[in-house]
């Protein structure tokens, strides 16, 4: 059976997207499915490409059980063909995802982090790279809340041969 790919997709790839990563992989280790997934993330810009997470990030999440591991890295056209869905945290970071798939080859695979949070209401996974503890929660909830939704989801997908 081959593996289902997730990519996580935030800017600068060191708060948001390593945390859906890492709550998304605590998920599927909590119910020994990890070896059936690839999960990874990436950033729409340059700005931390080499950096590991956000210092603040890693506690806050830490503090849940959550490792972050990695470093940042920018979305590469492979990305589009390796994953069979890449997780956008907010509709700037989605833009330009479709920007970078120019010929709209694979706009199907492209979600919204938020489109999985349950009665949420929100689009957006709010940055928290400028705001205080509290944005790192708020995310943090935010991305374990729509953790199941999301593995539903990627359940749901038909397999890939490749």
């Amino acid at each position: 059976m081959a593996k289902k790919r997730v990519l996580f997709v935030c800017l600068g790839n060191i708060c948001r997207s390593p945390a859906g990563e890492g709550v998304f992989r605590g998920l599927l280790e909590e119910k020994g499915l990890l070896d059936g997934f690839e999960v990874d993330s990436a950033g729409t810009s340059s700005y931390h490409i080499g950096e590991a997470p956000d210092r603040r990030m890693r506690q806050a999440a830490a503090k849940r059980g959550y490792e972050l591991n990695g470093h940042s890295r920018r979305l590469a056209r492979e990305d589009f063909q390796r994953f069979d869905l890449i997780v956008a945290m907010d509709r700037s970071n989605m833009r330009q995802i479709h920007a970078a798939d120019r010929r709209g080859e694979y706009r199907r695979k492209v979600r919204l982090f938020c489109d999985f949070v349950p009665g949420s209401g929100l689009l957006d996974v709010p940055d928290p790279y400028y705001g205080g503890h509290d944005g790192f929660e708020r995310v943090l909830d935010l991305l374990e809340s729509g953790a199941h939704a999301l593995l539903e989801h990627l359940q749901s997908l038909p397999e890939d041969d490749s």
